[in-house]
């Protein structure tokens, strides 16, 4: 293993995840003065009671990409790598940490089809315990599997999170009639 290596490591639940978002989310809020609607706690740690890897996973809801470009260098000043879309189109991405990774940003505008997908996802997932429960035995025995292994690890998750995001879009569509 290198030293630039990161251990895929799924935990239970902590509690303090919540509080971690509140404070990072104040950060961001304090820096980025321009465009940003909300910022919503996403992925796994937003979801009281499952398993995760003990990364935020932190959305900014804006009005325009391209305005939230402008504020990189602030979110650099708070720690952040400045990642760009990273393979998805319309969205910015900002990690903190490269080994000890702490934080994930994920800004979508408003109403994209990213944003939707992750709120419903993570919705769905709060209503749905027993989907979550699955979700969680799958992250785990893939972290034991590919505990170096990113690339692996996503892979292993990637059907489900299709099926997942299907099922969790259509449930919000049935919720919003």
């Amino acid at each position: 293993m290198s030293i630039t290596q990161r251990t895929i490591k799924v935990v239970p639940y902590n509690a303090s995840w919540e509080k971690l978002f509140r404070s990072e989310s104040s950060l961001i809020r304090s820096v980025v003065t321009e465009g940003l609607v909300d910022i919503h706690h996403i992925g796994s740690t937003s979801v009281p009671g499952l398993s995760a890897k003990p990364i935020i996973d932190i959305m900014p809801e804006v009005l325009d990409l391209e305005i939230l470009d402008r504020f990189d260098h602030v979110m650099e000043n708070l720690g952040y790598i400045v990642k760009g879309e990273f393979g998805i189109p319309g969205r910015r991405f900002y990690l903190k940490g490269l080994v000890d990774r702490t934080h994930h940003v994920h800004a979508f505008e408003s109403g994209s089809e990213g944003m939707i997908r992750h709120l419903a996802v993570r919705d769905y997932l709060r209503l749905h315990p027993i989907e979550a429960s699955a979700y969680a035995e799958l992250k785990i025995r893939l972290a034991a599997e590919f505990p170096h292994d990113n690339d692996g690890y996503c892979e292993g998750k990637h059907e489900f999170m299709q099926e997942l995001e299907k099922r969790a879009l259509r449930w919000k569509e049935r919720s919003v009639e």
